[in-house]
């Protein structure tokens, strides 16, 4: 593709002429008006009329799974995708790689946290809900959040899209492009959720193969946000240098991009494993308060059958 065309290609998706990047632009170069901004809100309003819903007849609902669907993981899909953020994707590399560990694992992992199968269930009439367990308890559901399954998408998705022509084709094409950002949270989805065991999904593994999995996702990062900076070919070919930005070096910025890759999937899997070591603690309290009442039962019923010593 000639250079002319790439910038044409750019212009049509807003990117040609920006300014260099910096936080500030991230608050001046916001686009409220498209299909992901209102995907997100029409979430937010389903959550929260749910949670409404349950309090309206008297059932609780914990806050902090609220903020953490809305605000942790419906607000950095937004961050990542509303924002000047997603005005530079297909400008630089590392902004790209930004979105990538955000919608991939950042978000996934908060609307996990929000429980929102759960809530539905709790909240839809008795045929729906039917309908939404047949679904939850399909094959394809089972094949597809079995965890060696999910892991497998999870961990090739990057290579495969980095690697081969189709991350080239995802800056051609905005289609595509918004397509694969709405891939990265799905399989940041089936890959997180089973892990989580917040909802009534299949598959759920014991606390420690959990977190085997976590610990063996870590290499594959490491291996890929390596790759990348080390890598002498551009992802993308010519295309971020043909767009002709004088303030932006692209192999500098490759670079950064794989540095981003690399400590965030990092960072992300070493909270993930605090979580799970939180909840199994958690898991083996619960577990013990169970068995010391069952213990107080036995105890009681014993000392009810137990004679009383004749009196002297």
């Amino acid at each position: 593709m000639r250079s002319d065309e790439i910038a044409s290609l750019a212009a049509s998706g807003g990117d040609t002429g920006l300014p260099p990047f910096s936080p500030a632009v991230i608050f001046t170069q916001i686009n409220p008006i498209s299909l992901i901004a209102l995907g997100l809100m029409v979430s937010a309003a389903l959550y929260l009329y749910g949670v409404w819903r349950l309090r309206q007849r008297g059932d609780h609902w914990p806050p902090g799974r609220t903020a953490a669907f809305v605000a942790g993981g419906l607000g950095s899909i937004a961050a990542v995708s509303v924002t000047g953020i997603e005005a530079y994707d297909t400008t630089l590399i590392s902004v790209h790689m930004v979105q990538h560990m955000v919608l991939s694992m950042v978000g996934p992992i908060f609307l996990a946290l929000g429980a929102p199968t759960t809530l539905a269930l709790r909240v839809l009439d008795k045929k729906p809900r039917k309908v939404l367990l047949k679904v939850l308890h399909s094959r394809y559901v089972r094949v597809l959040t079995f965890p060696l399954v999910a892991f497998g998408l999870f961990i090739a998705n990057p290579f495969v899209l980095y690697f081969t022509g189709a991350y080239r084709l995802t800056l051609e094409h905005a289609w595509l492009h918004e397509f694969v950002h709405l891939h990265f949270v799905v399989t940041g989805c089936l890959f997180f959720w089973p892990l989580l065991g917040l909802d009534p999904l299949p598959n759920r593994w014991p606390y420690p193969g959990r977190a085997l999995l976590m610990v063996l996702s870590v290499p594959f990062h490491t291996v890929l946000g390596l790759t990348i900076m080390q890598s002498k070919e551009l992802l993308g070919g010519d295309w971020y240098p043909n767009l002709g930005l004088s303030w932006m070096d692209p192999y500098a910025d490759q670079v950064t991009a794989g540095g981003i890759l690399w400590a965030g999937g990092e960072i992300v899997s070493v909270t993930m494993l605090g979580i799970l070591v939180v909840q199994w603690v958690r898991q083996s309290e619960r577990e013990a308060r169970r068995i010391d009442r069952a213990l107080d039962r036995e105890e009681a019923l014993a000392a009810t059958k137990r004679p009383e010593p004749d009196a002297q």
